[in-house]
């Protein structure tokens, strides 16, 4: 338990310091904010590319060694971050994003199954509940720590790239900044080879998941592909809407509030804001689900609230409308744990191919920020517009599947 919650540690670490990387590399890059989200775009891409080949790597070397792989990769991924920003090349950076992506796609295919193995099945949505919690804890953690690293005083030096007497000078000021991420880039790289072998050294169990055909014991009515099971399609995009939208409240948050002239050292907070917000929802979602309310009824509350809290981001301006972005950390958080156990609803044969399609639909972090950037950029809608246009439609067809998406094809 210990061991399985310490990986759901490094997941959230490292997956939220996405939101500090892009006005970081935007400024040390010299970027547009464009160019700058495709710090998402290279982190969650390597999902889409890697969750079923994860699968097939998995047969090959266990569990236990899978999510040894998975720490080595992200520590290798890390590593590119060295060279990255000596050369401040951001084509290298991306590379290092789409690495440690890989290894997380990786580390969560293996490591996620354990969660129903090391206790009674009884208590399994309790421990889930306890790996989540670690896992939101360290993604409120993550941007605090680089943030005060990366940048410390990042107005002032903002400020002096922009007053930069010549071309060497401001060269210089920006080497400068970049050199600044190779020293905690060299920590995590250590952190997460030290954490592989460990996990190679421990009594973990490897577990045969051959031996269940289907996710709650039954098996549907006899479908030839996986496709014929069209509750299944329609997750995978309520997935990927999903993780659209809470890519766009934890790591996009800080450019929006950039957008309306708020300072660097005051936006680069706003990530740990979105996910404090998830953490208090994920908290009630244990106390209440499925207690009081079942998984659809907290998807479709979690939606309309969704739904609210940009309405309310568009409708306002400065640390109102940031701390309503902010509060959509509370509405995605019941999202992923009802979406998909409801996309893999009683597909029998097909529940391991279907739970790594739901994977590749983590693509959709990549996707949304670079729908937002494109309305801002080539559109011309201003801030809130692009945001409201880019939100509203993802939380209207999350409502419809927790109305009705779910149960389509499946026998009443």
């Amino acid at each position: 338990m210990v061991i399985i919650c310490a990986l759901f540690f490094v997941f959230g670490f490292v997956t939220w310091l996405n939101g500090t990387l892009i006005p970081f590399l935007q400024i040390a890059c010299d970027l547009h904010e464009k160019q700058a989200l495709f710090v998402t775009f290279a982190f969650y891409m390597a999902y889409f590319f890697l969750a079923i080949p994860s699968s097939a790597i998995l047969k090959k070397t266990g569990f236990k060694n899978g999510m040894a792989l998975g720490l080595f990769v992200m520590a290798l991924g890390s590593l590119i971050f060295i060279p990255a920003a000596q050369q401040r090349a951001f084509g290298l950076f991306l590379t290092g994003l789409f690495v440690q992506g890989a290894g997380l796609a990786l580390l969560q295919t293996a490591s996620n199954p354990y969660a129903a193995i090391i206790g009674p099945n009884e208590s399994a949505a309790q421990r889930i509940s306890i790996m989540g919690i670690c896992n939101k804890i360290a993604g409120a953690i993550s941007p605090l720590v680089l943030s005060a690293i990366v940048l410390n005083n990042a107005t002032a030096i903002e400020e002096k790239i922009k007053v930069a007497a010549g071309e060497a000078q401001r060269t210089a000021l920006l080497d400068e900044l970049a050199s600044k991420v190779i020293m905690p880039y060299i920590v995590m790289a250590v952190i997460l080879i030290i954490l592989a072998f460990l996990i190679k050294q421990s009594s973990l169990p490897e577990i045969d998941t051959d031996g269940a055909e289907a996710a709650d014991g039954t098996e549907a009515a006899p479908k030839s592909s996986v496709f014929g099971h069209p509750h299944l399609l329609l997750g995978v995009i309520c997935l990927f809407l999903y993780v659209g939208v809470e890519v766009m409240a934890g790591d996009v948050i800080g450019n929006y509030g950039r957008a309306m002239g708020m300072s660097l050292d005051t936006t680069k907070y706003f990530t740990t804001f979105t996910l404090v917000s998830m953490l208090v929802g994920y908290v009630i979602g244990i106390f209440t689900i499925p207690r009081f309310i079942s998984q659809q009824t907290s998807l479709r509350v979690a939606a309309i609230l969704g739904m609210l809290f940009t309405a309310g981001a568009f409708l306002t301006e400065g640390y109102t409308a940031v701390t309503f972005i902010a509060l959509l950390g509370l509405a995605n958080a019941p999202m992923w744990p009802a979406i998909f156990p409801l996309a893999i609803n009683k597909l029998g044969k097909f529940t391991k191919i279907g739970s790594a399609m739901l994977v590749m639909g983590i693509a959709g972090g990549a996707i949304m920020p670079q729908i937002y950037a494109e309305l801002k950029s080539t559109f011309g809608m201003a801030n809130n517009t692009a945001f409201l246009v880019t939100m509203l439609p993802c939380y209207l067809y999350i409502l419809y599947y927790s109305i009705a998406g779910y149960k389509v094809g499946l026998k009443k």
